[in-house]
């Protein structure tokens, strides 16, 4: 079996199960939700908490898009990533590997056709999370008055690298996959990883000047790098090293995380006997 139809059954095998457009719409309602409220605070309300001698830091006006969109990625990424894992683990758990296998045996083609499926589905993933991030963005921008930016060029740059950043993560979701079999495992790290270590991480980082050159190579960090703009370095503390990296330098570190998973993966879990 070649490339092309080691992909077509991918994507059959995904498409016949539900998981993929219940994440889908989970990401949808949490980034409208995130985007909608920060848009509220920052656009709407920001000026006048900011005159009564509210808290709420005051954004600039021409960086507030650009934070409200990349929401899609900077608090998104987490569901491509879960979902490259679940589709990998999910063929260590139920043994589907095996009639796979026996079907194609270059181990390599049937890895190599889950990076481009769920590379596609991670653009998907990135897609829907700008609709849901740029639609009530833009809307509550425009209605307090705020330039909601999406006339100026650099923000469609900036909406296309997230859906890359997207399909890279859930690239790296597969390499997680086959690194760790057990789907429970692999769950329960990608949670604990994307939700408690990396955020505490950057927060120390973003603190301790020694820290931050070391902050900025972290996954989610280099994700943001990639995209432009993120919540997470906008309110970060400023130090020596606190800058982002450029978003070509993110990108090829987030790269670099997608293929040491990969790589690791197959040269471990993947090549195993499976039966």
């Amino acid at each position: 079996m070649n490339i092309v139809a080691a992909v077509r059954a991918e994507f059959s095998k995904i498409l016949t199960v539900r998981l993929w457009w219940v994440l889908l719409i989970v990401l949808a309602g949490y980034v409208a939700f995130t985007a909608g409220i920060l848009a509220l605070a920052f656009g709407g309300l920001g000026d006048q908490l900011g005159a009564g001698g509210g808290d709420v830091p005051q954004i600039p006006d021409a960086a507030l898009p650009p934070i409200i969109y990349s929401i899609a990625s900077s608090v998104g990424y987490v569901f491509p990533v879960l979902f490259g894992t679940l589709a990998t683990t999910a063929e260590f758990r139920h043994q589907t590997l095996t009639p796979t296998f026996l079907a194609t045996p270059r181990r390599g083609v049937v890895l190599a056709a889950k990076f481009v499926t769920l590379a596609v589905f991670g653009g998907l993933y990135g897609i829907v999370a700008l609709v849901a991030s740029v639609g009530p963005g833009a809307s509550i921008l425009a209605a307090t008055g705020r330039d909601t930016g999406l006339g100026d060029s650099d923000t469609w740059l900036l909406l296309a690298r997230v859906v890359l950043v997207m399909a890279i993560w859930a690239i790296i979701g597969v390499g997680l996959g086959a690194l760790i079999p057990s789907q429970v495992a692999a769950i329960v790290i990608v949670l604990a990883f994307t939700q408690f270590v990396e955020p505490i991480l950057r927060l120390v980082s973003s603190f301790v000047d020694w820290a931050a050159g070391i902050g900025q190579y972290l996954p989610g960090a280099a994700g943001d790098a990639l995209v432009g703009s993120s919540i997470f370095s906008s309110f970060s503390a400023p130090s020596a090293g606190a800058a982002m990296l450029e978003w070509w330098q993110g990108g090829l570190v987030l790269l670099a995380y997608a293929i040491a998973a990969g790589a690791i993966g197959y040269l471990t879990s993947w090549r195993r006997d499976v039966t």
